[in-house]
């Protein structure tokens, strides 16, 4: 039997979300166990514009071999004025001088490592409901004090 046609990704927005500083909790079985605290944002594109409420929190997992477990988890307050729950959950890697540069805050071109997320939504409000059985894929760049995703509506 042959395999469907792969699914597509659609553009679906652009989020630009300030980050405060990281907070360490040490390390614990499966790696070092800390969370980065989310501020404001932007969230602009074809399917979704509004701003992030801040208060979301980046929980993460720095394991042994590098890799970074991450799971997000904020709101966004799309334009007119509904809320949407956001929980992403994925993975950050590259080089270990990359990884390096990226954790002092320096500059580091997107293509350079690997950041990408899984995204789903949650929403009571009836004009938003489809994103509800929406998933879609990041593709994210660390700065210093930002995070930047392009979100991808998975078809």
């Amino acid at each position: 039997m042959p395999l469907p046609p792969p699914p597509t990704l659609v553009p679906m927005t652009h989020i630009d979300c300030e980050v405060r500083a990281l907070v360490t909790l040490g390390t614990g079985p499966y790696g070092e166990r800390r969370y980065v605290p989310l501020g404001g944002g932007t969230v602009r594109g074809p399917e979704l514009n509004g701003t992030l409420v801040e208060g979301g929190v980046d929980w993460q997992v720095q394991r042994a071999d590098g890799a970074l477990d991450i799971a997000a988890h904020y709101v966004i307050r799309a334009d007119d004025g509904a809320l949407i729950e956001v929980q992403s959950h994925g993975l950050r890697h590259g080089p270990a001088d990359v990884m390096a540069r990226l954790g002092r805050g320096e500059a580091v071109a997107r293509d350079e490592y690997f950041f990408r997320t899984l995204v789903r939504f949650t929403t009571g409000a009836p004009q938003w409901a489809h994103l509800n059985k929406v998933m879609a894929v990041a593709c994210g760049e660390r700065e210093a004090s930002r995070v930047r995703l392009d979100l991808y509506r998975l078809t």
